[in-house]
């Protein structure tokens, strides 16, 4: 049986097998375009679950808009073999950089935003507890430095003390070329714990992890709860994280990521023209791209720009954000011919799209043509559809309300040969 077949037979044959179960949704097929050779299914069940603490703990730094690593573990595992290539151009956290690479794959990672590779590359190496104390324990907090910017609204004194040294320790490491993984992994985990809801973060009560609101949201916050920052102590809470990260790590995939890292590539190109990248070099892409204008990864990050010595008025003119659905479409066109480029004959597409509007536009409609178009075949579209067992609405929207407890794929393959369609 062909590739193709046994792939279709075992999406369809996962659907039927666990629709009867309890906790399961449903699976449906239907047709979203036209008849004939541009026929596309719709598969739709709980291909992978998306529960919490349910992946690798190496996984777990908040990032905005991402997605779980058991989406990209699954067409990892169901469409390459170890040692193949997999890519990721919008890749944010790096989760499927790091999927890949604890599933025994090289992987390129691409992100115009450097603070990809700052969460990602350090993830690959993971330090030993005992060295990491000891480094930590080495950089000297001196209380001298002066902030550049108010953060009393955020952090107690002493911990804002505490950060401002530890910034400029790792600022001065990076200046002389004497940054190693260690002051990588601290930089890291020091830049994932800038803001959060609990006390394992360095500031006082604020947004969740992925998002830094502004100084004067954050004064509001701090009237209306009638709170302060306490004090936080910035040493050990890393290694309080970096516990977390390593927690369940097994020894395979200690190696498997050692292993990529020696193959590892990082960009910060516009994913449209990645021209350091190989044609038909790709097995597998699995990525999700900025929807529209829903977010806004500049300004969410202010404080891990800050924290970094990044530059967000330079970043802002090298992101596009596009509030039209034309606009969007133009540029996931010049994306999607990119990606055909580097994909290699008879390579796979994962491409992630949502619902926005709150449901009105749904984003397959548009990439499906532009991708036919370009010359790929579109093999179906995959939703994964589960009920959340904990539902939020710290956005004012509820999970199980408004398509957040879904994704929605575009899957492609590349075809030697293969014409494209004419539109």
């Amino acid at each position: 049986m062909p590739e193709e077949a046994k792939i279709r037979k075992y999406l369809k044959d996962f659907s039927l097998d666990k629709a009867d179960r309890p906790g399961y949704f449903r699976k449906t097929v239907e047709d979203v375009s036209a008849s004939g050779e541009n026929r596309i299914r719709v598969y739709v069940n709980e291909f992978w679950t998306s529960r919490q603490r349910q992946a690798a703990s190496i996984h777990e730094i908040s990032y905005r808009a991402c997605f779980k690593p058991q989406l990209p573990q699954f067409f990892i595992n169901l469409l390459t073999e170890p040692g193949q290539v997999v890519y990721d151009p919008f890749s944010g956290r790096g989760t499927t950089a790091i999927e890949a690479a604890l599933n025994n794959r090289n992987f390129i990672a691409n992100d115009i935003n450097p603070l990809s590779k700052i969460l990602c590359l350090p993830r690959l190496t993971p330090p030993s507890m005992r060295n990491l104390e000891t480094r930590l324990a080495a950089i000297p907090f001196d209380d001298s430095i002066s902030p550049e910017i108010d953060l009393s609204m955020f952090y107690h004194p002493q911990t804002e003390v505490e950060l401002l040294a530890l910034r400029s320790y790792l600022l001065k490491k990076k200046e002389s070329g004497k940054e190693d993984y260690l002051d990588r992994w601290i930089r890291m985990v020091a830049t994932s714990r800038l803001t959060g809801h609990s006390k394992g973060f360095f500031s006082v009560y604020t947004m969740p992890p992925n998002q830094a609101v502004s100084a004067e949201r954050q004064r509001i916050i701090n009237m209306r709860r009638k709170q302060s920052p306490e004090y936080r102590n910035v040493k050990k809470l890393i290694m309080r994280k970096s516990r977390q990260l390593v927690r369940n790590l097994t020894d395979e995939q200690l190696n498997y990521l050692k292993n990529a890292s020696e193959n590892a590539l990082f960009y910060e190109d516009n994913a449209a023209d990645t021209y350091r990248i190989k044609p038909n070099s790709i097995d597998l892409t699995v990525t999700s791209p900025p929807f529209m204008d829903v977010v806004q990864y500049s300004d969410d990050n202010w404080l891990r720009l800050w924290f970094n010595s990044i530059d967000q008025e330079k970043l802002d003119n090298k992101i596009t954000v596009v509030s039209r659905i034309e606009e969007w479409s133009l540029v996931m066109n010049e994306v999607l011919k990119e990606l055909y480029r580097i994909t290699r004959s008879d390579g796979w597409v994962a491409f992630e799209v949502g619902e926005v509007k709150s449901g009105r536009i749904k984003l397959e409609n548009e990439i499906i043509p532009l991708a036919l178009k370009t010359g790929f075949k579109c093999f179906g579209v995959l939703i994964n559809s589960q009920n959340f067992t904990k539902t939020s609405n710290i956005w004012g929207i509820k999970n199980n309300c408004s398509g957040t407890n879904s994704n929605r794929i575009v899957l492609l393959k590349k075809f030697t040969g293969h014409s494209p369609v004419i539109i």
